[in-house]
Formats: C-alpha cells, sequence, structure tokens
C-alpha cells in the first residue's frame, strides 16, 4: 500500500497516540471465557483504554455495564461504556449514567445506536440524534465524551454535508473526541478531516481500524455501514477464501500498512475494533512498534523514579 502523503518523520513517543480496544458484551458462558482471555493478552500492550459497545437498540445495556466491571475486576484497564439514543428513555438513561459514575467510570461513547432490524421494535426514546444524547450527559457532567464520525458519510445520510452537520453539531453539544467507523481508503479519512476543520470542528479525530481477518463477516458489516473495501482488497481476499490463515496475515498486513500511514500524517489514535479476539490486534501492535514505545516509556519512568 503506497503511503497517501508526503512522509514527514513518524512519531515514536507512545504519549502522543491515544490506543484502545473495542468490545462487545459476551452472551454465554463460552463467550465470557473467550473475551477474559483476549482482555488478558491485550492487557499487556497497556492500551490507554477500552470501550465495550451497547448493543443493537440498547438490548446489551445491562450486559455493557456487566463486561465492563469485569474488565476493570480482572485487568485494572480503563473501561468506557456505551450508550444510545434506540429504545431508551430519560430516566432509564440517568439512571445507567449514575450507575456508570458510581463505578468510577469517566469516559462515556455517546451514540444514536443502530435500529435492530428484523427485531420487534425497540421502546420509544426520548432521544431522536445524538446530539440530543450528548447534550443530556453533558449536562450530567462527569464524562469525557466520545462520539461515532463516518469519514465514508453514514448510510443513510442524504448527502456528505447533512453527515458532516449533524457530526458537527455533536460536537458543538459537548463532545471531546471522534471516533471514525471503520474505512480501508485513508484518502477518506484526510478529506473528512480536512471538511470538518473548516467547518469549525476542533477536537481530536481518532481512527477507527477493522482488521479484515474474515473477509465474509467484515463484508456484511461493511454492508450495513457504508464502508467501502477497494476492489483489489476484495479479489486478494477472495483468492483466500479457503484460507483463513492467509486471510489473517493479509488483514493484518493491510490494516498495519494504514495504521502507519495513518499515524505518519498526525492521526491523534487508534481504535482497534477487535470483535473479541486478540491476535490480529497484537499482531499489528507489534509492527507498528507500539510495544517497544512502551517499554521505553517504562523504562524512562523508572529512571525518573526516586
Amino acid at each position: 500500500m503506497t503511503a497517501l502523503r508526503s512522509d514527514p518523520p513518524a512519531r515514536t513517543d507512545r504519549q502522543q497516540i491515544d490506543l484502545s480496544f473495542e468490545f462487545y458484551p459476551p452472551k454465554t458462558e463460552k463467550g465470557k471465557q473467550s473475551l477474559a482471555k483476549t482482555v488478558e493478552r491485550l492487557a499487556s500492550l497497556e492500551p490507554d483504554f477500552v470501550s465495550v459497545t451497547f448493543g443493537a437498540g440498547g438490548s446489551a445495556r445491562e450486559g455493557t455495564l456487566q463486561t465492563c466491571l469485569s474488565i476493570v475486576q480482572q485487568s485494572g484497564l480503563t473501561a468506557a461504556p456505551h450508550i444510545s439514543c434506540v429504545g431508551s428513555s430519560k430516566e432509564v438513561l440517568r439512571d445507567y449514567l449514575e450507575r456508570y459514575r458510581d463505578a468510577g467510570f469517566e469516559r462515556l461513547f455517546v451514540l444514536r445506536g443502530d435500529i435492530p432490524k428484523g427485531e420487534p421494535a425497540p421502546p420509544a426514546s426520548d432521544f431522536s440524534y445524538a446530539n440530543e444524547l450528548v447534550a443530556f450527559v453533558k449536562e450530567f457532567g462527569g464524562f469525557k465524551i466520545h462520539v461515532a464520525c463516518y469519514p465514508e458519510f453514514h448510510p443513510e445520510a442524504k448527502s456528505p454535508r447533512t453527515d458532516m452537520e449533524r457530526f458537527v453539531r455533536k460536537v458543538d453539544a459537548g463532545a471531546d473526541v471522534a471516533v471514525t467507523q471503520y474505512f480501508f481508503n485513508n484518502g477518506s479519512y484526510y478529506r473528512f478531516l480536512e471538511d470538518v476543520r473548516r467547518m469549525g470542528v476542533t477536537i481530536p479525530i481518532v481512527v477507527g481500524l477493522m482488521p479484515i481477518v474474515d473477509f465474509e463477516q467484515i463484508a456484511r458489516f461493511s454492508e450495513k455501514c457504508g464502508a467501502d473495501i477497494p476492489l483489489w482488497i476484495r479479489k486478494r481476499m477472495d483468492a483466500y477464501g479457503d484460507d483463513p490463515d492467509s486471510q489473517l496475515k493479509l488483514g493484518v498486513e493491510i490494516a498495519t500498512q494504514q495504521a502507519e500511514d495513518l499515524l505518519r500524517n498526525g492521526a491523534p489514535g487508534i481504535h482497534f475494533y477487535t470483535l473479541n479476539k486478540a491476535e490480529a490486534s497484537t499482531q499489528i501492535w507489534t509492527n507498528l512498534g507500539l510495544d517497544k514505545m512502551a517499554r521505553a516509556r517504562a523504562a524512562q519512568a523508572l529512571k525518573k523514579a526516586p
């Protein structure tokens, strides 16, 4: 993959980069055990925090809380729960905000949420748009608010302009950080960044990174969320359709080169969509040299210690 911009010197200070992992609440005992192993492995990489999704229509909201609590207890990592508009009343969400605050969570992902298809309609919500929920959480206080943005634009948006205007409303309502939907074309991120900066957005816009380890699964996700998979990636992945190990290696290679270019060109951080698995994220982390940065930081801290 060729660099999409000129190549300024790569950053070597791990403290300049915000790095995090995303999990979803497991539904079975086997899933809980699998996630515990993933958390144990990824905790050794010392991410800044991990986040836990809320589930379509808010269906996993209790699982979100319990998963966050379990991760903190198991690993000591900082956890950031997600919260969404869909199927949520002010009363219900205020209760969760109080429980999140009482549990010591300081970061929160505030999202509109996906309306589940093919399932019973969720209860009516007191919020129609994410910016309304952002304002509600901001008024409640006590959280660093993360919101979503779409460099390739939300599939339900009438136009790129209206989608960016919705994003600006979330920022104006009190968002502190944005995390992108995953993408495979870095040019879309750079263009989006330039456009929203011209619209007055100054908050950090962290890159959401999705390694392709199961092409059929990621292709389904991408169809729903509007993430474009370039034809050259599709063709190379199709060639490994019956070879999951080769798909993993190729997915790690593509994601590593993508992340290298983004960090070299000033992306403030990477949020890894893990799908509750550790292998791809761990390999990319090592390829980027982030493990070496962490060790250097630890060594520096020891030297400064009395």
